[in-house]
Formats: structure tokens, sequence, C-alpha cells
């Protein structure tokens, strides 16, 4: 058999079955394993050339796949995606063929298809756990995350990835790639420098999924900044280009931002498990440059680009995680800045209590019932257990009572004249701030008096429990 099977036409009994795969199938497949053996055996052939001396030819032809070859070992990529066959290859020590391949050939073709079967067979756990187990695997496997190659780079960040999220083989990942010096600046390389969007949401999932796993990784690369760029030779400069993790991420997340939702919530999220501790809020705020980046991409994606005026209230569903990191990582900014630093106030408060509060109204346009109709909520916050929905609402209401805090009467006043600050919006401010934040409203409620007292009657009357804090007596 020259070729893998195809699959039986429909209604074929049990015999055809037989015949066509010729008693030579895998598992439950129609794939042959004769002609497996084949693609396998060709694999070992072009990583072990009969005589060691080699030549420029010979590197050029390393280069290249031909074309039947690729037809067949893409076959195989195709048929991995099978348990059956996964473990069938497994059995046969396929994974040390495609190891060696890796290890040995220059051909950037063949080295993505073979981590992509790798990929694929690593989904299924005990696959996973013996490719894992073994240390020269490993060691192979992270050196291609320092490929020139984009499609050999994602296929490697797609199996890294994988095995990250097993948890039997996730630590001894982790690990690796502590112990292992090039992965830090081949990682920040990719996301400072390439445009390819799909590599760039894979490599931040890896990234996202490794601060999530480990905080003492995470706190080695926050601190890491004088590392070299693992191409960049010795000669060029007696100033070698060095990389911080926060420009890096930064960069990523403009390259993916207009491209996909998924990948800048990936990114948004890294931000965020960096300002989980001191470190990481210090290395976005401590360089003027860097902290105002971070500021302007944030504050432009709340304020400009999410949840606005005119969009259903149902938009949150998609925008809760990334909408919840980005208030996140702008509340923990806005808490480090000396004030020296800070923009004025007047022209980021107003935009983002604007923001938090429309986000709070969408929440609970959500949570209400039509009219005269026994329906459920509208589906965006259909369940009290929508974690994501309750983690954005917490962070929302955090945010706005330190904004509400620090609010001047000048400022209070350009809120109310502009529309940022209106009866309504201070309704539904109040009414998910309280009870929780009640001395912020109160001490809210005494800056408006002074700036609107009949505003401030009129928000008693609705929330007869909060009223202006009286002045202290001297």
């Amino acid at each position: 058999m020259d070729r893998n099977p195809s699959p039986p036409p429909p209604g074929c009994d049990q015999e055809n079955e037989e015949d066509l795969a010729g008693g030579d199938c895998i598992g439950s497949t129609v794939y042959s394993k004769h002609w497996l053996f084949g693609v396998l055996s060709g694999l070992i052939q072009i990583v072990t050339p009969e005589s060691d001396k080699s030549s420029s030819d010979d590197d050029e032809q390393q280069m290249e796949l031909a074309e039947d070859m690729e037809n067949e070992i893409c076959r195989v990529w195709d048929m991995s995606m099978d348990e059956d066959v996964a473990l069938f290859l497994q059995e046969f020590k396929a994974p040390d063929i495609f190891i060696g391949v890796l290890a040995k050939s220059k051909c950037p073709r063949l080295r993505e298809i073979c981590v992509g079967i790798l990929g694929n067979m690593a989904c299924f756990q005990e696959i996973c756990v013996s490719i894992s187990s073994c240390e020269d695997r490993g060691q192979v496997l992270l050196q291609c995350l320092c490929d020139s190659d984009p499609p050999t780079l994602l296929e490697t960040s797609r199996l890294l990835l994988t095995c990250l999220s097993q948890t039997k083989v996730a630590s001894v990942w982790v690990e690796r790639i502590r112990d292992h010096p090039s992965i830090y600046p081949s990682v920040c390389f990719i996301m400072s420098s390439s445009t390819n969007v799909d590599l760039l949401v894979k490599v931040g999932e890896v990234v996202d999924k490794l601060f999530d796993l480990d905080e003492k990784l995470m706190l080695e690369w926050i601190r890491n900044g004088t590392t070299r760029r693992p191409d960049h030779p010795q000669e060029d400069s007696e100033e070698q280009p060095v990389f911080s993790i926060v420009p890096c991420v930064l960069e990523a997340a403009k390259q993916v931002r207009s491209e996909t939702l998924e990948g800048l919530d990936v990114y948004m999220h890294i931000l965020q498990l960096l300002t989980t501790v001191d470190d990481g809020v210090q290395a976005i705020v401590q360089c003027p440059d860097t902290g105002k980046a971070t500021w302007d991409l944030l504050f432009d994606l709340v304020c400009h680009e999410f949840c606005q005026a005119g969009d259903p209230p149902i938009i949150l569903q998609e925008q809760k995680t990334v909408l919840a990191s980005v208030f996140s990582v702008l509340s923990a900014i806005s808490a480090s800045w000396a004030e020296q630093e800070r923009p004025k106030r007047e022209e980021v408060d107003l935009p983002l209590i604007d923001s938090l509060i429309r986000v709070l109204q969408n929440m609970q346009h959500c949570q209400e019932k039509p009219e005269n109709s026994t329906e459920e909520p509208t589906n965006c916050d259909s369940s009290q257990d929508d974690f994501h929905m309750k983690i954005l609402k917490d962070i929302s209401c955090e945010f706005l009572s330190n904004i509400f805090q620090a609010l001047t009467k000048e400022t209070v006043a350009q809120g109310l004249k502009e529309g940022q600050l209106s009866k309504k919006k201070c309704s539904c401010a109040f009414q998910s701030l309280l009870p929780l934040y009640s001395p912020v409203v109160e001490g809210f409620m005494e800056v408006l008096r002074a700036v609107d007292k009949a505003l401030a009657e009129d928000l008693e009357e609705s929330f007869p429990r909060v009223k202006a804090r009286p002045k202290t007596q001297v």
C-alpha cells in the first residue's frame, strides 16, 4: 500500500471495511500500519545520511522537503489527532524519530510538521507524560523555541502550552524553562518583533500560563533586564539590546489589538498578573516611558474602544475578562504613581468614571427582567454564578471608589457640566458601591453638596441612608 487509505464509503459493511484496510488497520481506524511504517522509515533516512561527509549541496537539500514526502508526513500530522494513531506512534517510538528530526534536520517545513505531530500526540495525557519525562526530549523541544521559523515557533508554542496544561507534567516544564537561559530572550524577541498574530497569541498564552503557574519564574523574568537577544552577535556593538518584559508585552498587545480580542485578552491578563507582585508594578511604573505607554494603551481601550455608548449590554459577555484585566492594571498604576508623574486628574478621572459607570449600567441592564414579563434576565448575566462577571463588577467598584475618593470640587463641577456625572449615573454608581463603599459615597456626597446642593438632596431622597458626612468639629 503506497498511500494512506481513504475512509470507507457510507454504508460499507464490516467485511468491506476489512478488505479496504487489508487487515492492516491501526486500532479502530482505517489507517494502514504498513504505510505508516514506510513514512517513518523515510523520516529516519532523511536524518541519517549514508556518509558522514557533508557538502554545501547536501545542506541545500536538507533545507527543502520533497513534495511526495511532505504530502505523506502531512497525512501523519492529520492522523495523529486520532487517539488510536497517536498511541500506535507512541508504542513504536515515533516520538524519538520526530525528536531526531528536530535535532538534526535543517528543513523548516519538516521541523514544523514534526513538532506539530508531537503537539497532537501530547493532547493525550499518557503520551504527554511520556514525552515530558525524558530530559533530552525536553531540551530539544525547548531549543525549538529559539528557532527563526514562525510556523515552527507556532507549533512549538502550541506543544508547550499543551504540556503546561497537563497538571501531571506542568511543573516539569516550568522547571526546565526556568533553567533554560535562552527561553526568556527568545520569547521577548518574538513578542517585541513578530507581526504573526497567530504566533503572538500562542506565545502569549504560554507566558500567561507560566506566570499563572509559577510566581517565582514570573519574578525572575520581571527582574531579568540584562539578557541579550539570542541571535545578536557580540561584535555588533558594545551596547547590546536588552529585553524587559513589560515593553515586550505592550508591543505584542498593540500588534494583536485590531486582529483578535482573544489575543488582546491574553496580554492584558499577563499585565494583570504582573501587578499581583510589587516588582511587577514597579516594572510598569518605575520607567516613565513604560508607565505612560501602558497607561495610554489601556486608557484608550476602556475609554474609546470597549463598552462604548450605543453598544448593546450583551457586549459585556464578550469583553468581561479583558475589561477586568484592564481596569485592574489601571487601578494598580494609578495607586502607585507619584503625584508628579500622574496625568492631570480631570483629564483621566472623568473619562474613567464614565467608562466604569457605563460598565455597571450594562450589568444592571442585563440583570433586569423586561416589564410585564416572566422571562429570565438577558443572557449576558443570566446566572448569579457568572464568575468572570462578578470579578469585573468587583474590580470596577473598587477602582471607581478609589477615583471617587480623590475627586475635587472642580473635577465634580466639570463632570456635571460635561455629563460624566448626572443623577442617573450617580444612582447607578451608588447602587453598585453600596453598602460596601458607604464611606466613599458619603465623602463624594459631601463634595457634591458643595457643588450642586439640589442634586445632592435629590440623590439623598433616592438613597436615604447615605448623606454627606458632617464636618468634624474642631
